[in-house]
């Protein structure tokens, strides 16, 4: 993701630590590796889907914190993350259903 290095700096220059090492993001990750031979089409979209929301929903949390502190640049980098990050949950959610659904909250 193109806004990895400008949360990281932003992170940097608000003073907090950023990720270290492969194992450091071990530690953190909240979303579960899938390391299957092979996951059905319909499978993957679902743990996409899944897992797309979960980080919106990380997202949304993290730019309330930011609110709180009144940390505005980093509540905007968040937004624009998430900004892209919506679509996409649409899409696999439209992809999922067949479109045939109505889009309720996923996140």
């Amino acid at each position: 993701m193109e806004s990895i290095d400008p949360l990281a700096e932003r992170v940097r220059r608000i003073g907090g630590l950023t990720i270290r090492s492969i194992s450091h993001v071990a530690q953190l990750q909240t979303i579960e590796d899938e390391n299957r031979d092979f996951v059905p089409p319909d499978q993957m979209i679902k743990e996409l889907l899944r897992d797309n929301g979960q980080v919106a929903k990380q997202m949304r949390a993290a730019i309330e914190i930011c609110e709180e502190n009144c940390d505005t640049p980093t509540a905007n980098l968040l937004q624009e993350m998430l900004d892209e990050t919506e679509p996409r949950i649409w899409f696999l959610h439209e992809v999922s259903t067949g479109g045939e659904n109505q889009y309720q909250s996923l996140y």
